[in-house]
């Protein structure tokens, strides 16, 4: 069984939205297809078909932030050593090729938001990042060329 390296903060989101799915979303869908079903003939009723797809949509969903939820390996930030990078970990880098500097923090894919500084284990950044130590250099193959950062600290 696969593990699925995820964040307290994250695996509290994961759990807050498979509650909203179940509570709020389903009964919701669940009173729409009652009301299409109403309307007589289901065969070119397009209420009942979209109620129905949303079910099925809906159902998907639950099923994958389950097994999601099922599988995690729940990291807490707090505890994890800052000695070279890893998973949940923030760092500060510089792009050398813009001196700009960025704080990114590592994270699962699901936790992934580029506008608030969360970047994907799995991304070519976070990937090339992992293992470095402050000082080392990453580079990473980018759509419009190569592009080297620098770990300037891990916070």
């Amino acid at each position: 069984m696969e593990q699925i390296p995820i964040t307290k903060q994250g695996y509290a989101t994961l759990k807050k939205e498979l509650e909203k799915l179940k509570t709020v979303d389903r009964p919701e869908n669940i009173k729409a297809i009652e009301t299409a079903r109403a309307h007589g003939d289901l065969s070119e009723n397009a209420e009942y078909h979209a109620a129905k797809e949303r079910q099925s949509f809906l159902e998907g969903k639950i099923g994958e932030i389950g097994y999601k939820l099922g599988n995690a390996m729940v990291i807490d930030p707090a505890k994890v050593s800052k000695d070279s990078v890893r998973f949940a970990n923030t760092v500060l880098v510089e792009n050398l090729d813009s001196q700009e500097e960025i704080t990114y923090m590592i994270v699962g894919q699901d936790e992934a938001d580029i506008k608030q500084g969360k970047i994907s284990v799995s991304s070519p950044l976070g990937s090339a990042l992992i293992g470095k130590e402050p000082g080392e250099e990453a580079i990473v193959q980018a759509p419009g060329g190569k592009r080297t950062y620098e770990i300037i600290d891990i916070l």
